[in-house]
C-alpha cells in the first residue's frame, strides 16, 4: 500500500512508531500495535503502528511517522512510501522460551539483542525478556552469550595493545571515588586505562558527575581515542557513545520494578569492559551495613561468577570484597567528592579514600605484571606523578588543569549538625547519607551534598559538628532539615 508521509513532531528514542487511519489499518489486514514494513527507495525498516482516533489528524492514504522514523529512513513530509504487513520478530519466540523456563543459545540471545537495538522489539516485549531472566535465572553460558551479544552489536574502542586496564565498583556506598585516583596512578605508570562511567542512577553522584566538576565528560568515540592516546587514560561518560548500548536499554527496562537479574548484572559490567578493549579488570564489591551487598557469603559467590564469566569472554578478572559499612571519603555530592579527589592526589584529603585507592591501583598493577606494585602505586601518588597525570587528563578533556580544591564552588546555604551527646561513632547510615545529599540537591546541583567530619570508631564530644549540609537552594535546605537527621549517625 502506497501512503503519503506526515512527519509528527514527536520521538520515542526507542520503539519506532507510526500512526495509521482506521481504514488503512483494515486495508492492510492488521490490528493496532501490529508491525509493518515501511520502505522508501533505498531503505526499509520495521515499525509498530497504532490507530489514529481523530480522522482529521491522519487521513486515509497518510501514515504519520515519528521523527526518529523519518531520520532512520531519511524521508520528509509528503514523500511516498510502501507500507506492508510483516511477521512478528523471531526473537519473540525466544523471549517466550525464556519465560517458559527454557535455556537460550547464543544465536537466540544475539537475535534478541539485535532486535532490541534495531527498535523492532517494543519496550513491553523487551521487558518480558528481563522478566524471564529474573524469574528463571540465567545460566553462566547465557550470561556469556549476552555479554558477547551486547559487545558484538555495539561499537568498541580498539587501542591495539596487549594490556588495557579497567576497574569497576558495584556501588552502594557514598563517595568511594577511587576511580579518579586509580586512573591517574595506572596511567602515570605507563598503562592504558580508558574509564567510561555512568552518571548517578540512585546515588548522590556517579564518577561522571564528579569528573564533570573538573572537565567535560561527553565525547565521541574518536575524541576518546585521541584523549587516551595522549594521556594513557580518560574518565568519560559512557552514555554518550554507542558502547554497549544494548546494556543501557536493558538497564532502563529494569528500573521501574527494580529488576536486576544477576545474569544481567554480570553481563552488563563485563560487556562495558570489553567495549573499551579491556584485558585486565579489577572489580570492587563493597559489602556491609546498608551497602548494595550486605553478606560476605553472597559477595564471595558473586565474585566467583565474575571470574568464571571473565574466563568465558576472555577477560582476566580479580575481585575484591571491601568494607562497605560507611562512606569512603568525607564529601558526598559532585563538588565535595571532586574536592576529596584533588586533595588525595595532592597527598592530603581523606586517609580512607587514599588508602583504598592506592590498594586498588597496586592490585591492578600487580595483575598487569608490575613488580613491587604496592610501593610503585604509593610512589606514583606521593611523588606527585599521579596529580600531574590527572592535570593532563583534565586538560585533554577540556577542563582547567590548574583548578584547586578551593576553586570549586559549594552551595552557599549550609547547616551544621552537632552531636547531642559525647561518645564514639558506631554506625553511619549509608542510606540516610545518600538520601540527605539527594534532597539537598545532589547530583544535579553540583555544589550540594554533605561533608562528614567524623567516621566510624572516632570519638565525638557533645556539641561537635558531625556533618555539614550544603545546598544551592534555600528551599531544598529547609526541606532537608525536616528529615531524620538524628539517625544519620549512631553513637
Amino acid at each position: 500500500m502506497k501512503l503519503k508521509v506526515k512527519v509528527l513532531q514527536l520521538a520515542t528514542k526507542g520503539t519506532l512508531v507510526g500512526i495509521l487511519n482506521e481504514k488503512d489499518i483494515q486495508g492492510l489486514g492488521i490490528k493496532p500495535l501490529d508491525r509493518v514494513e515501511i520502505k522508501d527507495k533505498n531503505k526499509k525498516i520495521i515499525i509498530s503502528v497504532d490507530e489514529a482516533l481523530g480522522k482529521k489528524e491522519i487521513e486515509s492514504g497518510v501514515i504519520g511517522i515519528f521523527l526518529d522514523v523519518a531520520e532512520e529512513l531519511n524521508i520528509k513530509e509528503n514523500d511516498l512510501v510502501e507500507v506492508s504487513p510483516t511477521q512478528i520478530p523471531e526473537s519473540l519466540e525466544y523471549i517466550k522460551k525464556k519465560l517458559d523456563g527454557g535455556t537460550l543459545n547464543e544465536k537466540e540471545i544475539n537475535q534478541i539483542i539485535k532486535d532490541l537495538l534495531s527498535n523492532i522489539l517494543t519496550e513491553v516485549e523487551a521487558t518480558y525478556f528481563v522478566s524471564g531472566c529474573y524469574i528463571n535465572k540465567m545460566t553462566m553460558e547465557e550470561s556469556a552469550y549476552l555479554t558477547k551479544a551486547i559487545v558484538n552489536n555495539s561499537s568498541i574502542l580498539n587501542f591495539n595493545k596487549k594490556i588495557v586496564a579497567d576497574k569497576h565498583c558495584a556501588g552502594g556506598i557514598g563517595n568511594n571515588r577511587t576511580t579518579m585516583v586509580v586512573v591517574p596512578i595506572v596511567a602515570a605508570a605507563g598503562f592504558t586505562i580508558p574509564k567510561t562511567s555512568t552518571r548517578s542512577i540512585t546515588s548522590p553522584a556517579g564518577t561522571s558527575d564528579v569528573m564533570e566538576v573538573l572537565a567535560p565528560v561527553t565525547f565521541s568515540k574518536e575524541k576518546i581515542m585521541e584523549i587516551v592516546k595522549k594521556t594513557n587514560g580518560c574518565m568519560v561518560w559512557g552514555g554518550s557513545m554507542d558502547l554497549a548500548s544494548a546494556d543501557d536499554k536493558l538497564i532502563k527496562l529494569e528500573k521501574p520494578l527494580s529488576l536486576d537479574p544477576e545474569g544481567f548484572l554480570l553481563a552488563s559490567i563485563l560487556a562495558k569492559k570489553l567495549s573499551v578493549g579491556a584485558t585486565h579488570v579489577l572489580i570492587d564489591l563493597p559489602t556491609g551495613h546498608e551497602a548494595k551487598f550486605t553478606s560476605v557469603k553472597d559477595s564471595k559467590r558473586l565474585a566467583q561468577k565474575f571470574i568464571d564469566l571473565g574466563k568465558k569472554v576472555g577477560l582476566k578478572i580479580k575481585v575484591i570484597i571491601t568494607k562497605g559499612d560507611q562512606p569512603v571519603g568525607n564529601g558526598i555530592g559532585p563538588a565535595l567528592e571532586a574536592i576529596d579527589v584533588l586533595k588525595v592526589l595532592q597527598n592530603d584529603g581523606p586517609k580512607d579514600l587514599k588508602d583504598k585507592s592506592v590498594y586498588m591501583a597496586a592490585l591492578l598493577l600487580d595483575m598487569i605484571g608490575v613488580k613491587d606494585a604496592k610501593n610503585k602505586a604509593s610512589e606514583i601518588l606521593e611523588s606527585g606523578l599521579a596529580y600531574k597525570k590527572m592535570q593532563e587528563i583534565i586538560k585533554a578533556q577540556g577542563g582547567n588543569p590548574g583548578i584547586k580544591p578551593e576553586d570549586i564552588p559549594l552551595g552557599k546555604f549550609t547547616f551544621d549538625y552537632k552531636s547531642k551527646k559525647s561518645g564514639k561513632v558506631e554506625i553511619i547510615s549509608n542510606r540516610l547519607v545518600s538520601k540527605v545529599a539527594k534532597i539537598a540537591g545532589a547530583p544535579y546541583d553540583k555544589g550540594s551534598g554533605l561533608y562528614l567530619y567524623k567516621k566510624v570508631d572516632e570519638k565525638v564530644s557533645k556539641g561537635e559538628v558531625l556533618f555539614r549540609i550544603y545546598a544551592e537552594d534555600k528551599y531544598k535546605l529547609d526541606y532537608v532539615l525536616k528529615e531524620e537527621l538524628d539517625n544519620v549517625y549512631k553513637l
